[in-house]
């Protein structure tokens, strides 16, 4: 069996559906990274802040002063073109990668699933030979030509992309969700779109969506496969995808899940329709090694659990947030709140309310009520700063947060000193309270 596997991903075939992802990838990498400066992320998520909310554990990364990540993202940008262009390939993919994993581990506020992908799909594009064809380093020498590559190539992507829209089905089935509860929060803000404005008021058309979302997400791949139903699931996937980047503007994420569909198509008939010159390869049987068939066995084992660790750890993800992030939770949850947080002298006893705009920025204030891990790390934050005055101090918050449009509950037990309790990688924080029911 094993040996069967080995033979049929390490079996060399047509290498132009890598080709053409490669200039996809490099040019919706290049336009996310140029798309941020000149809309304003870059100065909203690093520049305006004090301070950035990072991976517990990765505080002292901090961005580079000034218009530092202006730089930044100008370079990871020009990189991004170099991997379209295949230019310097796999040094302007270590550099992509490297640069785009680092602005994810700086900041939480704005998370999106895309980043994630984005850095999982940018690791596999450094590993994989997508410039051996078509690209500037084949033309000019600096890498052998070659017109194949091993079907993992092409298979990673796809399994890749199976995980992805199987959990985004499989956590929609939700009661909020098949109620379309977030859907009609969030359409209520968009009634002055243009054509569809109205239409999304329609409590039928919310709920069209939210049980179309789940098979949708449920099916694609399935469609895609089938050669029967391959033309209909990539009609599907444009006509989806382009629904999302118009009523939720989520950045390149719709275009990118477009751009995987190449995958999907036999690589003959990307050769025929975007590479006519290129000569016709015949597959060559070779075996994937072993080494590299258990790491990938192991990533994706890796994969598939750690979007369901949720179920490991007490209270409902979508209101604790313990188990939310890496997961292809999307859009499941609309949360609205407030947060108010006290700081107690422990030599004087004085306490007194922080005033949270000395700290954040208005977008991470925003973010900040409902997300205790960036409660806590702010709560850490308070406590070093006092330090420094020579202080020692408690921190207690009160947060109250609504979910889905349920009624406000408390969010953090308000007896619990934040600043002096550890975070909880594994395992629930006692201190996040959990419900039963939110109504």
């Amino acid at each position: 069996m094993l040996s069967r596997i080995r033979t049929f991903f390490g079996t060399e075939i047509d290498n132009s559906p890598l080709v053409l992802f490669r200039m996809i990838f490099g040019f919706l990498a290049a336009a996310e990274s140029f798309g941020a400066i000149f809309t304003g992320w870059v100065h909203k998520a690093f520049i305006v802040p004090q301070f950035t909310f990072t991976v517990i554990g990765f505080e002292w990364l901090q961005p580079l002063e000034g218009d530092g990540m202006i730089y930044y993202f100008i370079i990871m940008g020009t990189s991004a073109i170099f991997i379209m262009l295949g230019l310097f390939y796999r040094a302007s993919a270590f550099t992509f990668f490297s640069m785009w994993t680092l602005v994810y581990m700086m900041q939480k506020t704005h998370y999106n699933n895309h980043y994630y992908l984005l850095v999982l799909l940018s690791a596999a594009m450094l590993l994989l030979p997508a410039h051996k064809s078509k690209s500037l380093d084949a033309k000019l020498g600096f890498t052998v030509g070659k017109e194949t590559c091993a079907r993992i190539c092409h298979w990673f992507f796809i399994i890749q992309i199976i995980i992805v829209y199987t959990y985004a089905s499989f956590h929609k089935i939700h009661l909020d969700w098949l109620e379309a509860r977030p859907l009609s929060i969030w359409f209520n803000y968009k009634s002055s779109y243009w054509l569809i404005g109205p239409l999304l008021q329609e409590k039928w058309f919310q709920y069209a969506i939210a049980w179309g979302g789940i098979v949708y997400d449920g099916t694609i791949v399935f469609l895609l496969l089938h050669p029967k139903t391959r033309k209909l699931g990539f009609a599907l996937s444009i006509f989806f995808n382009l629904f999302n980047s118009f009523v939720f503007q989520i950045g390149i994420f719709p275009y990118l899940m477009i751009g995987l569909t190449v995958f999907f198509f036999p690589p003959e008939t990307i050769r025929k329709t975007f590479f006519r010159g290129k000569a016709k390869v015949y597959p060559i049987r070779k075996k994937l090694s072993l080494a590299w068939t258990f790491v990938l066995i192991g990533y994706f084992i890796f994969q598939v659990l750690l979007p369901v660790r949720h179920h490991l750890i007490k209270g409902d993800v979508s209101f604790t947030e313990e188990g939310h992030r890496l997961s292809w939770r999307m859009m499941l949850r609309a949360k609205s709140g407030t947060i108010n947080m006290y700081l107690v002298d422990k030599q004087s006893g004085e306490r007194e309310q922080v005033v949270l705009r000395d700290y954040v920025s208005p977008h991470q204030r925003a973010a900040l009520a409902g997300q205790p891990d960036m409660i806590w790390q702010l709560a850490q934050r308070i406590k070093n700063e006092k330090a420094k005055e020579g202080k020692e101090v408690s921190v207690y918050t009160d947060a109250k947060i609504s979910l889905n449009g349920h009624k406000r509950k408390t969010l953090i037990d308000k007896e619990v000193d934040l600043a002096n309790v550890p975070w909880e990688s594994f395992r629930h924080s006692n201190w996040i309270l959990t419900y039963d029911s939110y109504d």
